[in-house]
């Protein structure tokens, strides 16, 4: 692999995992948001080098068979979605979130939300799911 791909490009074409999605492309909006070792990370800026050994994971594989994640769930039940660009950079950096705080206050969850953009507007119902999801979300 080349030293310039990002992790993105890298999920995205060589291992035709499409969830995440490509929007500003700069670190800007958090659409394409995955979790490395733990930790919530913009893959758009992330060179596919730096992640070498590393656990690295997308949205679309959070679900388990037919049954979504917790945070999935609590998305599509809070209907906190419009065009879904933002959706899986808010589900991974929500997962991240509650992978160390599950019992996250109204404060965590939006600082742990704080890097990812809506432009639809949907930031009330993205709290919502989140506050609904607090204390069951598994990893």
């Amino acid at each position: 692999m080349e030293p310039r791909v990002t992790l993105l490009d890298a999920v995205r074409t060589r291992a035709d995992l499409t969830g995440n999605k490509r929007v500003c492309d700069r670190g800007t909006c958090g659409a394409c948001t995955m979790i490395v070792d733990g930790r919530a990370i913009y893959s758009c800026s992330t060179l596919a080098v730096d992640v070498i050994g590393k656990q690295v994971r997308t949205v679309d594989g959070l679900a388990t068979g037919a049954t979504l994640h917790p945070v999935q769930q609590a998305f599509c039940d809070q209907d906190a979605l419009m065009c879904g660009f933002c959706t899986p950079g808010f589900i991974m950096a929500s997962v991240a979130l509650y992978e160390k705080h599950p019992n996250a206050t109204v404060d965590q969850i939006k600082k742990g939300l704080d890097g990812n953009v809506c432009r639809c507007g949907t930031f009330t119902r993205i709290l919502e799911a989140n506050l609904k999801v607090r204390g069951v979300a598994r990893a």
